[in-house]
């Protein structure tokens, strides 16, 4: 959530920065909450000085009392029941304008980083880089979703047959490679120094608006309304609302945690041949890092992050790019994003896999997570977060770019966690 401090500070830069998101009525919606925000702080003095008038008279009404002016302190007292209503009313007043401006304020999304390129959809996003050689595969090869059905390895019909379409049955040695690049991502994020969690995947309202999915994704997500909890749609929402709250001593920072979790996401609207097979599911398993930082290391750590995701690809030996994106096609809440997409060959097209996103203060000042300068100030961290990795666009490209006559060879990483080299 954007500080009011920053919007009357910076107002030219806020709205500049809407503007590069391509968010509408920028100009209009700042000067409407800087107006909010005027009007609170007159409501705010005017209750300040009723209240202090009142305190003070209550003190000259002991006086009174105790000088035997009993006359005069009753009058006294009828002005100070006057001064605790108007009070009251002008707290109802005050506690109306900052619920409103709140509101106001959970619908503005983060400012993008200066390098962020300015654009409107995926195809303004900037190629960082591009690593590994794309696959050349032989007359005859088949998407995934054809592989799937020709090894018996995931079930589509049933996982309809029990849930609904997007919820797909694993099986067979398609359940042991979904199990065997879970536990190799998590083993190699705590080779990288993150520690692992496993949180719960329903999560409260709190937790929601703390790292930004509530209300901007509030149609996106699965709720439960009998208990008003929702199914996380990534594992970053509990574990980075573990330290909502939280003033954090220098000395644990950096934070570093690795988890994994199912994902839910309802996905709604999604169709057509780019959400064919496991290119978007309702029901995914992901590992997730999260890094709690002070501000002036974040954008170093989101460097170390998007190396590490790279690492992870590049011992799955698959060919990616790496993308910054543009304002129009970053999430809600980020200030920076790094996409890593796989070259999926039998598709013959990019998938995602993983984002790596700099949120600088905008969650930690929804989640009140700060820390204490060394003058005993409190100022609010900065937190980040990435996929490492998400696993069905992963299992594609690794279905696709490793198909043979013979069967599908699985990466030599995987080896040792599979059992078996060769899925057929």
């Amino acid at each position: 959530m954007l500080q009011l401090t920053v919007l009357r500070e910076q107002t030219d830069q806020v709205v500049a920065g809407l503007t590069k998101r391509n968010y509408k009525n920028a100009a209009r919606e700042v000067a409407g909450l800087l107006q909010l925000d005027q009007q609170r702080r007159q409501v705010q003095n005017e209750h300040d000085e009723l209240q202090s008038k009142a305190n003070n008279i209550s003190k000259e009404i002991g006086m009174l009392l105790k000088n035997g002016e009993r006359e005069k302190a009753e009058a006294y007292k009828a002005e100070t029941a006057v001064l605790k209503q108007q009070t009251k009313t002008l707290a109802e007043q005050l506690s109306a304008i900052e619920d409103t401006m709140q509101q106001a304020l959970y619908k503005l999304p983060n400012i993008p980083h200066e390098s962020v390129p300015a654009g409107r959809t995926a195809e303004d996003n900037e190629i960082v880089l591009q690593h590994g050689e794309i696959p050349q595969l032989s007359e005859g090869a088949l998407p995934h979703w054809e592989l799937i059905q020709k090894y018996d390895i995931i079930d589509f019909e049933l996982g309809n047959k029990i849930t609904g379409a997007g919820f797909p049955v694993y099986k067979k040695q398609g359940a042991r490679l979904q199990r065997a690049l879970i536990n190799f991502f998590l083993d190699e994020a705590i080779k990288a120094g993150y520690m692992e969690v496993q949180p719960p995947i329903l999560v409260n309202e709190a937790s929601g608006y703390g790292t930004g999915q509530l209300p901007d994704k509030d149609g996106q997500m699965y709720h439960a309304t009998a208990d008003d909890l929702y199914l996380i749609p990534t594992a970053e929402v509990p574990i980075t609302n573990l330290y909502r709250d939280v003033i954090v001593p220098v000395a644990e920072l950096p934070i570093k945690n690795a988890g994994h979790t199912p994902c839910f996401r309802r996905e709604a609207g999604s169709w057509g041949a780019d959400v064919r097979g496991l290119n978007r599911l309702h029901q995914f398993d992901k590992v997730e890092i999260v890094q709690i930082t002070l501000p002036e290391k974040s954008y170093e750590t989101l460097e170390q992050m998007s190396s590490y995701i790279q690492s992870l690809l590049q011992k799955l030996e698959l060919p990616y790019r790496v993308l910054r994106l543009c304002g129009g096609d970053m999430s809600f809440t980020s200030a920076l994003t790094y996409d890593m997409e796989v070259y999926s060959a039998a598709q013959g097209r990019w998938l995602e896999v993983s984002s790596a996103s700099n949120f600088e203060t905008y969650q930690a000042s929804r989640l009140k997570l700060r820390y204490k300068t060394e003058s005993g100030k409190t100022q609010l961290l900065h937190t980040l977060n990435g996929s490492a990795l998400a696993l069905p666009r992963i299992v594609a490209a690794i279905l696709e770019n490793n198909q043979t006559p013979d069967g599908i060879n699985m990466p030599k990483v995987l080896h040792p966690y599979l059992g078996f080299e060769k899925i057929g």
